[in-house]
């Protein structure tokens, strides 16, 4: 079994469970699905996106060449700190080797399933998870302010597929690539009810609420933090293997703290006196979005 290794006063997690973390991350968020994780610099890494402005040009023998120019524009990836706190019986330190594994692999499966959503409610919709309001740190890094190109759809009369065609036009006529699409549950169910000339399903593969991996060839994620807050976003599409960047900047720590308030729960009072000690999970992790015109939404029409 592998044991606990120490870095100052934090206890790092065993390596099997820093992999069943990333692993779930990966299997219950929509953006880790459609976009692999890279590892951030602490204090941040620097993109650029590259475009040459012309196009090539034919030379005369003897000929004189012209001006040709490219264009560059930098993305900055700051990592930012996020962290889940749970109180827990100080049984636990006077427990055997195995009975505290349990207690972290517990805490290493919730930590995980919050961490994968509150990656997605982040880069989505520029929120604190916690508190559902836009975060000052965060800012305008969020598809839903970055993301200007829109259709918008009629949930009463419009079709959707219509809609996801019109919304794949807008980005493949700026000449960028779609490889995915993130919908709302309520997008999805709308897509299941499709039925030709005949009845039959066009999507059966969506019917009794089931998402697959693909539709039509696509990578397809069906996430409920689409439409977080009464977001208008029904569905978005774009170039998330090239256009979108994500990771994490440092190893998931867990801190056990045995003294005082350390979260400022006035209710549940000091630990020791509670007989409690508190387990806290930070992760640093950080996206961006290098390109918003690889991207195009497709939005709940407005009035509706």
């Amino acid at each position: 079994m592998a044991q606990e290794t120490k870095k100052g006063a934090v206890a790092l997690f065993p390596p099997e469970l820093v992999t069943d973390l990333v692993n779930k991350t990966k299997g219950r968020s929509s953006l880790a699905a459609l976009c692999a994780a890279r590892p951030i610099p602490f204090n941040g890494a620097q993109d650029f996106t590259f475009t040459m402005d012309k196009e090539i040009d034919v030379v005369a023998e003897s000929g004189k060449k012209s001006a040709g120019g490219f264009t560059t524009t930098p993305r900055i990836i700051k990592p930012l700190k996020v962290e889940y706190s749970a109180r827990i019986s100080d049984e636990f330190k006077y427990a055997s080797e195995s009975v505290r594994l349990d207690y972290l692999q517990a805490f290493n499966e919730g930590f995980a399933a919050k961490l994968a959503r509150g990656i997605d409610l982040m880069a989505f919709h520029g929120v604190n998870p916690r508190k559902a309001t836009a975060s000052d740190v965060i800012g305008d890094n969020c598809f839903e302010k970055q993301i200007t190109q829109k259709v918008e759809f009629d949930t009463e009369s419009g079709n959707p597929d219509t809609a996801v065609e019109d919304a794949i036009a807008l980005v493949q006529g700026a000449e960028n690539e779609v490889t995915g699409m993130v919908m709302a549950p309520s997008y999805r169910a709308k897509l299941a009810k499709l039925t030709d000339t005949q009845g039959r399903r066009l999507f059966p593969e969506l019917g009794w609420g089931n998402t697959p991996g693909a539709i039509n060839g696509l990578p397809v994620q069906s996430n409920p933090t689409l439409a977080f807050n009464q977001s208008k976003i029904l569905a978005l599409v774009g170039d998330f293997a090239k256009s979108f960047r994500w990771g994490y900047a440092r190893a998931v720590s867990l801190e056990v703290i045995e003294y005082g308030n350390p979260d400022n729960d006035e209710e549940a009072g000091d630990l020791k006196g509670c007989n409690q000690v508190l387990l806290r999970s930070e992760a640093y992790l950080g996206w961006a979005i290098l390109d918003s015109a690889s991207f195009a939404r497709v939005d709940e029409k407005a009035g509706e």
